[in-house]
Formats: structure tokens, sequence, C-alpha cells
């Protein structure tokens, strides 16, 4: 039932109670992240060039036809950024896509020093009044998040449940600074990055209280999924030793609010991420979504793995967007499917790709898939 009393659809219900990790007889499906322009309009019954006009509502008409049964990101113009041959020449670039001098607040980072220059003149000075402003902003970034779920439930209709996508957690600031001059950084100033997860725990805590009250006060799904890339296909970014002292102390904290609300965290995984996942589990975190199984991620023996209360954990499968969706055959989609189904929980499995699905996959791939979405949501594991 949704927060007015309203039943959801037959869909929206079974992603309702997955998350509750009821038994189930299908398998829901999750947003299906389509970036393939084209494939949407043709899917959706629409003319080449209509995306542009109504990304929304061909968005929508899209996940509906592909049987999603769960959304949390709803990014409906991502797609425009990505034509047939990658990112389009005016998506703008970023310090990890290719920015020739990264700025930041007039300052060149061109160097680890500069990184540690601007954190430690810019950044925690500035963290430092926002922490001491937020209570006078709390309550207003409450209501902009149940207005923004409420709009966004109401565009997607009574049959896909909108899941919240809200949350807050030290990161690797890569992001800012690139990768190069970032990570020098890390290696050459732990004390500062130690300061640097220590703030944005603070902070982050503070904000994650209030987006665990707007869940619970607008009868959201308590489901998030925290998203951050932190590996690649060798293993961890930084030393997962080092992430052991100076970041999962500060990340733990930063969860508290949010799991002492019931909300159940998962955790999306690119790369390898097998060193961090028994530490994510012992931080609190109690489900995964995502997995690039090429680099060593060990779908079979995650789904074995508990929470740290001994309960199953909640997976969000996905069949590969870097190996079988774009390089195998609808057979081999179908294969994977029935692999991850097979091996996932008994409880808490929603269907899904692993990551967005970018174009320049064979479309008869994308058929097969979206097919298997509806068979599985049916027919689950062939038991109720």
């Amino acid at each position: 039932m949704s927060e007015h009393g309203t039943p959801w659809g037959e869909w929206a219900q079974l992603a309702s109670d997955t998350i509750a990790m009821k038994p189930v007889k299908g398998i829901p499906a999750g947003t299906v992240f389509a970036m393939d322009v084209p494939f949407m309009e043709q899917t959706a019954g629409h003319r080449p060039g209509d995306y542009a006009n109504d990304p929304v509502g061909i968005y929508v008409a899209f996940q509906k036809l592909a049987g999603t049964c769960f959304v949390d990101q709803f990014i409906p113009t991502n797609p425009l950024s990505m034509g047939a041959h990658g990112y389009i020449s005016s998506t703008p670039k970023g310090a990890t896509t290719g920015l020739d001098s990264i700025l930041c607040d007039g300052m060149e980072i061109d160097s680890p020093e500069a990184v540690i220059e601007h954190l430690e003149k810019i950044i925690f000075p500035r963290r430092q009044q926002e922490i001491a402003d937020w209570p006078a902003k709390e309550q207003a970034f409450v209501d902009r998040i149940i207005s923004e779920e409420r709009q966004v439930q109401e565009t997607l209709g009574r049959n896909i449940l909108k899941g919240p996508y809200f949350f807050a957690f030290p990161y690797l600031s890569y992001g800012t600074y690139g990768y190069t001059n970032y990570f020098m950084a890390y290696a050459l100033y732990p004390e500062v990055m130690a300061r640097d997860f220590a703030t944005q725990a603070d902070l982050a805590t503070l904000k994650n209280h209030a987006i665990a009250k707007a869940i619970v006060q607008a009868h959201l799904p308590h489901l998030l999924r925290l998203d951050h890339d932190m590996a690649d296909g060798r293993g961890t970014l930084v030393d997962v030793k080092s992430l052991d002292a100076i970041w999962f102390p500060h990340f733990e904290r930063s969860i508290q609010p949010l799991l002492k609300a019931g909300i159940r965290l998962t955790w999306h995984c690119d790369g390898n991420l097998m060193a961090m996942v028994p530490r994510l589990i012992e931080c609190g975190v109690s489900g995964f979504q995502g997995f690039q199984y090429e680099y060593g991620m060990d779908y079979e023996k995650i789904c074995r793995m508990k929470d740290r209360n001994g309960n199953s954990l909640l997976i969000i499968a996905g069949v590969s967007v870097t190996r079988t969706l774009p390089w195998g055959r609808p057979d081999d989609v179908r294969r994977e499917m029935k692999w991850l189904v097979e091996n996932g929980p008994a409880v808490g499995l929603f269907l899904g790709a692993s990551s967005s699905i970018t174009p320049g996959v064979p479309h008869e791939n994308l058929h097969a898939f979206i097919e298997g979405l509806h068979y599985y949501r049916n027919a689950g594991r062939g038991q109720a």
C-alpha cells in the first residue's frame, strides 16, 4: 500500500514484498538503464528523434514495456548525452573524462600538493560552515526529498515502485581532482585524507538523519543503493588496509541514522570489490547490486553470504553490460539470466542489468534480456 493507502499495481507490490524480504513467486525487475535512444524509441513505438522532445514520457513508456518493477535513479535525460559512438561532443568534460585543466574555486589542480591546499584552504572551512548551517536547512531538505519522490512516483504510476536515491558518506574525491593528483595526494598525505573523511562523515551523518526522516515520514521504500566506484578490474583503487584505517570507521558511523531507521543499504559493485564485501557487511550494508563477474566478483559466493545479523542479503542481480550483453548472443543472455536466478538468494532477489546499457549492444540481445525479465517476473523459480 502507498502512503495514502492506495493499492500498488502487481509489479510494484512484487518489488515492495521483495524489499521486505518476503517469499514471493516472481522475481521483480529493477531499472533498465538503457542508453540506446533509438532502441527505446523503437520499443516504445515512437519515431526516430522523438526522445529528445519527450525524454520523460518515452523513458517511462520504455520502463513499462521492459517490465520494470522498481526504480531508484530516475534519469530520463541521461541517454541524450550518449550517441552511437559514445558521449556526444557537446557533453561537458570533467576531471575524470578528459578535462584539459582542472580548476577548483579558481585554483588549478596540477599536483598532489594542490589537492591538499584546496582541501585545507577551501573545502574544510566550507564544510564546517555547512555543518553549522545544517539545522536551519534540514527541514527544507526533508521536504524537497518528499516532494521529488512523490512527483516521480506520480509520473511512474502505480505499477512501478519508486525508491529513494539520496545518501551521504565519505567519498574518494577523484571526481573533483582527477585520478592522478588525487591518488598521489592520498598516498602522500594520509593524515589530511583522514581529516577529509572525518569531516565528510560529520556532515553525512546529519544528512542521513534527514534522509531517514524523509523516508519514514513519506512511507518510501526502505531501500537505498549506495553508489560510489572504489575498485577497478584489479581490485580496490587504494590499499584496502588504508581504507580500514581511515575510511571504513567514518563510513560506518555516517550510515548509522539510516540503519537505525530500518533502511536496508545495498552497494553498487564496479570492478573487483571482493576485498570490500565482508567489510561493507560488517558496517551494516546488507545487499549488493551490479557485479563485474569477469573481474573476479564471485556472485555465487556473495549470494550465500549473510548480513551482520545472520539474514540473507538483498541482491539486485545484473546481466553483464561489459561482457554478455555487448559481446554475447541471445542464448548467452538467457543462460546468464538462468544462472543469476538459480544462484541468487531464496528471498530478496531482483533482476536487471549490471549497470547502464550503452549504445552498440545488439538489439537481439536486448530483446532477449527484456523477454527474460518478463519471464522470471511471472515464473520466478517455478514455485510460490
